[in-house]
């Protein structure tokens, strides 16, 4: 082992990867009952919870790469889970937003996801889980500081 970088699993990525799989790994299943990727989730989530938004807006809020989006929105579209509509005053640009049947999807979906968030917060803790996810908001603001563009986390 190299005395100035740990093992992989051990690292800084390792253990944020992992944590990550721990979530999701029960909770995919239902996504995929639901007939959703992951990706395809967060895009119907973000739409239910904020409302209408352009692409470059919904990648932003969903942690999605641009075309990663463009690609989605056709896929949920033809699905019809999303409606698109031409911007009001920018011709250039859509909005987004859910249909019915993208939200009857979301709040079915989250019956259960929610079950299975509150048994997280249950076996760690709620206060530990509200000052991880609040210290986790911190850190991703603090490293966000480091100078890398948002552009190259959403094109």
């Amino acid at each position: 082992m190299n005395a100035r970088r740990p093992p992989y699993r051990k690292s800084l990525a390792g253990t944020l990867l992992a944590a990550r799989e721990a979530v999701m790994a029960p909770i995919r299943p239902f996504l995929r009952e639901a007939g959703l990727t992951e990706q395809q989730w967060r895009v119907l989530r973000v739409l239910v919870d904020e409302g209408g938004c352009d692409a470059s807006g919904l990648a932003k809020a969903g942690l999605l790469y641009a075309p990663t989006v463009t690609r989605i929105l056709k896929e949920l579209a033809d699905r019809g889970l999303l409606v698109k509509q031409a911007h009001e005053t920018d011709g250039r640009r859509w909005m987004v937003a859910a249909t019915p049947a993208g939200r009857k999807v979301v709040e079915d979906t989250a019956k259960h996801t929610s079950a299975l968030l509150a048994e997280f917060s249950e076996r760690f803790g709620p206060e530990r889980l509200r000052a991880l996810q609040d210290e986790l908001a911190v850190f991703a603001s603090a490293i966000s500081a480091l100078g890398v563009s948002e552009s190259e986390f959403t094109e």
